[in-house]
């Protein structure tokens, strides 16, 4: 303490020093303010050549503190934002592992329900097994009581006749003759097929005075006959042919019967004989009526009724057409129904029947009943008194401008060339057939020329005499296509064609259109039809029409496809019951043996194309096995449709009165693999989709590394022999459904949409149910027809691009259908769907069936169809003129008639949606 005092009082304490002190205070401050300075102005610039010098290293990459470049700026700002994700990531990672957590102890508790669900299934299994224990039994038992109420079916044991026939028991008379008492049933098992044997006429001496033309037809049509045998020993009927006999040349009677006597199967007395006496002049002679003919059946143009055995003998129509097809192009049309004349008659009668019975008698006379009157004077003088009145056009001529054809006693002449007297039927609405002064002619060739040719040209025959036999009576009601007359009414004929109505005269012209097409036009047609009477009369079956033999192609199928969720998707749409079986066919045609007893009517007059080709029509319910009586008036209902009429709901019913139907899918393509692959592949998981027919219209095949998608049904993949859009509608054996969609390789069609259509096609089964639909339109400026692909309201026609329609159709398409049609079609490559149309119309007089509201069906981004070249429509419109010509009217018919479901768009409640409408 005394130094520091001593200091603070001016170092009188330490010997009075004070200057000592100063000093070394400020040496003090001087060197700290020094030091300051140097650290404060040197150490900076030496931090900075230290710092300087790192930066000027030959590593660049190794720079830390110079001067940096906006690139390196930005990176070190990128990694401050790394840095702040990686914070945030862990954050996240933190949040899943959590998360993760939660997932195991859930994970964990989903286990514990599969193994109870598991648990279950076994129970479930277990039940199940069960229940098809249950079933088998039921189903097993069902057929006992089935086996039990129905006898058990089996062929029977083919007949073998006795090659002698010495059993046979022997008629009184030859004139007594009738199926039970000549003919030998033994020799024709139901079962046979109805072999038929023809004599070859060139081995006998006959056979050089046949008609050459009436032989060549005769033998073209032998040869492509599916019931001609060559092994006579299995024979049910031998035909031989007498006739057309050329007069030079003609043998006699007597030199004829022995000819026929030494047949080598003709056993004495010719049962089970067939003599055709065809006919192409109206003046050809009966000359068998001096000749025994045993118990051998007669079918010829003349009789006389101490000849003819009605059910036994067969009066056929002339053969016009003996090697030529009708030219359907000289046909005129069936409209307008009216023409110039109301009637029209030429014709000379050469002898009377007064003169022929050689004594004349009053007319009071022969109503008392001593002889037969003679109405053909009475007959003149009334149509010549309607000619003068000038009512109506009417020509009648009893005198021919030239000498009258040959013809029998008492009969009408024809006059003239066979192309003048058609150019005047062709003016007739009616044509008048007065039949021979004599009763005991019961059918001339004259008369059945005459009918022939009213036919052919759309002139209603107006037969004077219901003596007459026409050909085939006994088989067609004549009176839907002609007027047959008493000849006492002659006063009346005039107030009888006077007052039918337009409709009616329609109906009986097509009628008779109808009639002469299938049984008069051609040598087959009339061949064809001796042979289905003969068949029809003893109950045999008709052989099942050719199907088309379906040539595979080999392809390599398994390629997985896919499912397009537009096509399968179907809204709030049930299409119907799940179906869970595999493939199956339609049922069998089961009434082959009973149709020639029931039906034989109807189907010989309104079967739609020759009856003897394809016997049945295929519209008529199908009795299935689930099903019952219900009553006297209510035919057929399967069981489980519900009581008090509530019926089975939308989704637990297919519709229609089949309760088990698949159908067919048949494709048409050419060459265009990509689009016919993607097609396919779409209807992948269709419902009640039975196989699919690829016809291959291509003659190259398909590309040998090309796979085919794997559909879950079959895919028959068919070549062609040539590039025809006939193709499309040939009746391939390997359509073993019924129902036919027939759908082009580039269409665009949604499942819902496709089973809605078989839904209805399935109530209208003899229809053409589709999508697209057209019409057609009469062109006033050039007096024509047109086709029209136009949207509207009203429509004729739908297009067989998306189409279903009954495989019957198929067949009279390909065999029925005039080939006239199918030329054209082959000619455009154009046209088959407007013939199908065109065809179904004819038959039904239905218009189709439009479904939903599409018009179009075309896949979008697909190659060009035909239907885009510029000829398409021009083509169209001349296909339905020709169409109309060969037809002879225009069978399409207009409707405003759509189909829809208001299921398709409308949400209704599950106990709502019992049945879906029609709007």
């Amino acid at each position: 303490m005394t130094g520091y005092t001593m200091l603070r009082n001016g170092g009188v304490g330490n010997g009075g020093q004070p200057w000592v002190l100063r000093w070394s205070s400020r040496i003090r401050l001087t060197w700290l303010s020094f030091t300051l300075f140097i650290i404060l102005v040197f150490f900076p610039l030496i931090a900075h050549y230290y710092l300087t010098t790192i930066d000027d290293a030959d590593d660049a990459g190794k720079r830390i503190f110079g001067p940096r470049t906006g690139n390196e700026l930005c990176e070190v700002k990128h990694v401050q934002d790394l840095c702040r994700i990686r914070e945030s990531v862990s954050e996240e990672l933190l949040q899943l592992e959590a998360k993760r957590q939660e997932l195991n102890s859930e994970i964990a508790k989903l286990n514990l329900k599969i193994e109870a669900c598991k648990k279950s299934i076994e129970n479930a299994k277990q039940d199940l097994l069960q229940l098809k224990n249950v079933i088998s039994q039921t189903e097993h038992s069902y057929k006992e009581l089935m086996a039990q109420n129905q006898p058990k079916l089996s062929l029977p044991i083919r007949l073998l006749p006795d090659k002698d026939d010495a059993t046979f028991p022997l008629p009184k008379s030859n004139r007594n003759c009738r199926l039970h008492n000549c003919f030998d049933y033994s020799r024709c098992p139901l079962t046979s097929g109805f072999p038929v044997y023809v004599y070859n006429s060139d081995d006998y001496p006959f056979g050089s005075s046949l008609d050459p033309l009436i032989k060549q037809a005769f033998e073209a049509t032998v040869r492509t006959n599916v019931y001609v045998t060559e092994n006579a020993n299995i024979a049910c009927v031998y035909i031989i042919l007498v006739g057309e006999m050329q007069e030079p040349i003609m043998p006699k009677p007597t030199e004829l019967e022995q000819q026929l006597h030494s047949l080598p199967y003709w056993r004495t007395d010719g049962h089970n004989h067939l003599i055709i006496n065809l006919s192409r002049k109206s003046e050809t002679q009966n000359f068998i009526y001096n000749i025994s003919t045993g118990r051998a059946m007669i079918a010829q143009s003349t009789f006389y009724d101490v000849q003819y055995r009605p059910g036994f003998d067969i009066v056929v129509s002339p053969l016009v057409h003996a090697m030529s097809e009708p030219n359907f192009l000289e046909i005129p049309p069936q409209v307008p129904v009216k023409r110039k004349y109301l009637f029209s008659f030429q014709g000379e009668k050469i002898e009377s029947l007064r003169s022929s019975l050689q004594e004349v008698r009053s007319f009071e006379e022969e109503i008392e009943g001593n002889a037969p009157a003679d109405y053909d004077d009475r007959i003149i003088t009334t149509l010549k008194a309607v000619q003068d009145s000038k009512l109506d056009f009417v020509l009648v001529e009893f005198t021919c401008k030239n000498q009258p054809k040959a013809s029998l006693p008492t009969e009408w002449a024809l006059c003239g060339e066979r192309d003048d007297r058609l150019e005047l039927l062709k003016l007739s609405t009616f044509a008048l057939i007065i039949t021979p002064g004599d009763t005991h002619l019961v059918i001339s060739a004259g008369c059945a020329m005459r009918l022939f040719e009213a036919l052919e040209v759309g002139a209603i025959p107006v037969v004077l005499g219901e003596q007459v036999q026409l050909p085939y009576n006994d088989v067609i009601r004549w009176n839907e296509a002609a007027l047959i007359i008493p000849k006492p009414r002659i006063t009346e004929v005039h107030f009888l064609l006077r007052s039918i109505s337009d409709n009616d005269l329609l109906a009986m012209r097509r009628q008779g259109r109808f009639l002469w097409e299938t049984y008069f036009s051609t040598s087959d047609n009339v061949f064809s039809t001796v042979l289905a009477i003969i068949r029809t009369r003893i109950q045999i079956p008709a052989a099942p029409i050719r199907e088309e033999a379906a040539v595979e192609i080999p392809h390599r199928s398994g390629k997985a496809a896919g499912t397009d969720p537009n096509m399968a998707d179907n809204g709030d749409l049930d299409l119907g019951p799940v179906e869970t079986e595999p493939p199956y066919a339609s049922p069998k045609y089961l009434r082959n043996f009973t149709l020639t007893a029931m039906d034989i009517y109807r189907n010989w007059n309104s079967a739609p194309g020759p009856f003897h080709l394809f016997p049945y029509t295929p519209f008529d319910p199908v009795l299935p096995s689930e099903a019952k009586f219900l009553g006297s008036g209510t035919g057929f209902r399967p069981i489980g449709g519900g009581a008090g009429g509530s019926g089975k709901e939308f989704q637990a019913a297919l519709g229609g009165n089949v309760p088990r139907e698949q159908f067919t899918v048949v494709m048409l393509t050419y060459e265009r693999e990509e689009v016919l692959m993607n097609s396919l592949e779409r209807l992948n998981g269709l419902p009640y989709l039975n196989k699919v027919v690829v016809v291959w219209n291509s003659p190259k095949l398909p590309s040998e590394d090309l796979l085919w998608p794997d559909i879950g049904v079959p895919i028959m993949v068919v070549r062609t022999e040539k590039n025809s859009l006939n193709n499309r509608f040939l009746p391939w054996d390997e359509i073993e459904t019924e129902a036919i969609l027939s759908i082009d390789d580039d269409a665009h069609l949604r499942h819902d949409e496709i089973m809605f259509g078989f839904r209805v096609w399935r109530e209208a089964r003899d229809r053409i149910v589709g999508f697209p639909g057209r019409y057609h339109a009469w062109d006033i400026p050039h007096q024509s027809w047109l086709y029209n692909s136009n949207y509207s309201c009203e429509l004729s026609m739908v297009l067989t691009g998306a189409a279903f329609f009954h495989k019957y159709y198929a067949y009279l398409y390909s065999y029925v259908m005039p080939q006239a049609i199918r030329d054209m079609v082959d000619e455009y490559i154009n046209c088959e769907d407007i013939a199908m149309n065109f065809l179904v119309s004819h038959l039904t007089r239905k218009p189709p069936i439009k479904v939903t509201s599409r018009w179009t069906f075309r896949c979008p981004g697909c190659p060009q169809a035909l239907s885009h070249d510029d000829s398409h429509f021009h083509e169209r419109h001349k296909c339905i003129n020709f169409f109309v010509k060969v037809y002879g009217y225009m069978p399409l018919l207009y409707t405003q008639f759509r189909v829809d479901s208001v299921l398709f768009k409308t949400r209704l409640p599950h106990d709502k949606t019992k049945c879906f409408k029609f709007i």
